[in-house]
């Protein structure tokens, strides 16, 4: 689905991504880790035509990103963003505006049809309960579901989220990904994801993407990529990466400095 060969890309001269080459298929879900600044979310926009290219290229759907208008792209790719959405609206009116790039040439209000699609997004996210209170009245585990039936209402065959559990307690977090990964399994979206939490990325993704200094440094399954050289090298901090008793997958612990002189003596 994604083809990124040789890309370097950045902001007006500055690069900030350098020959990255990836590709993400139909119906995986792929997490991006990494330090800040690593290039994270650069990547992501880099995706959605919001970076400028120095070099390589970009497909979507065999197709280069170049050549596709940003309505296009819109109609396949949906991004939720950590930017929150406009709070003096009421949550349906939000999520409203998934359809925007579905709107005819003419057409200034959405149809029936969209109403039934916005509608049906909101069941899938159990969002419709509160469909007519506003964002501003909303908690943060609401909005971020508001967040996601907006991209579901687009219709799209990829979705991109840049750190949807941010902010959020270990509940919400685990509903919000549980979520996002129903929807992965059941309708075929294909996911990337942008994920701080790194046990998270270890729990949730088929594959993940270890980024650090703008170059991707390893990708792989949690199991290839989770293990405690690369994960000290990346972070510049000690871990010890164990297994979940539960689902066997790589669980990354912390070591603060006390711990060391303790283990150091």
């Amino acid at each position: 689905m994604i083809e990124i060969r040789h890309f370097t890309g950045g902001y007006g001269s500055k690069v900030i991504l350098n020959d990255i080459d990836l590709d993400v298929n139909r119906g995986e879900f792929v997490g991006i880790i990494g330090p800040n600044g690593s290039g994270k979310t650069t990547l992501v926009r880099a995706i959605v035509r919001l970076l400028r290219t120095f070099g390589g290229t970009i497909r979507f759907e065999g197709k280069d990103i170049r050549q596709m208008g940003f309505k296009e792209l819109a109609k396949r790719v949906a991004v939720v963003s950590q930017n929150p959405p406009v709070m003096a609206m009421t949550v349906k009116e939000y999520v409203l505006l998934g359809r925007v790039p579905h709107y005819g040439k003419l057409q200034l209000f959405e149809t029936e049809a969209d109403i039934r699609i916005a509608e049906r997004s909101m069941m899938l996210t159990d969002t419709l309960a509160f469909k007519n209170r506003y964002i501003s009245e909303t908690s943060g585990g609401e909005i971020q579901l508001a967040l996601i039936a907006r991209a579901l209402t687009q219709e799209p065959a990829l979705l991109i989220l840049d750190e949807p559990t941010a902010h959020l307690d270990i509940t919400h977090q685990v509903s919000v990904l549980d979520l996002i990964r129903r929807l992965n399994r059941e309708l075929g979206l294909t996911v990337l994801i942008v994920l701080h939490d790194l046990n998270l990325a270890s729990e949730y993704c088929d594959r993940i993407v270890l980024m650090d200094g703008g170059r991707i440094r390893k990708t792989g399954r949690p199991e290839e990529v989770l293990n405690y050289k690369d994960i000290e090298e990346v972070y510049r901090t000690v871990v010890v990466v164990e297994k979940n008793p539960l689902s066997l997958k790589p669980f990354v612990l912390i070591v603060p400095e006390e711990v060391k002189k303790r283990c150091e003596r």
